[in-house]
């Protein structure tokens, strides 16, 4: 992410942390780190594999 358009690449990993929080780590409560850990595993496969995204044509990445 080192290069020409690098502004941009940090407009994405922006925009993909303000979806992680708001859809999980503000809704679920973590007592541990290894939690937290297990959990955002989770939530990526769901973010990659079963989530829609508007910008992809309502397919998933893993279909594009």
């Amino acid at each position: 992410m080192d290069g020409k358009g690098r502004v941009f690449d940090n407009i994405f990993i922006e925009r993909l942390w303000r979806t992680v929080k708001y859809e999980h780590l503000y809704l679920t409560d973590y007592t541990t780190g290894l939690d937290l850990l297990a959990g955002l595993a989770t939530y990526f496969d769901f973010y990659n594999h079963e989530r829609f995204h508007q910008s992809l044509d309502y397919r998933t990445p893993a279909q594009v």
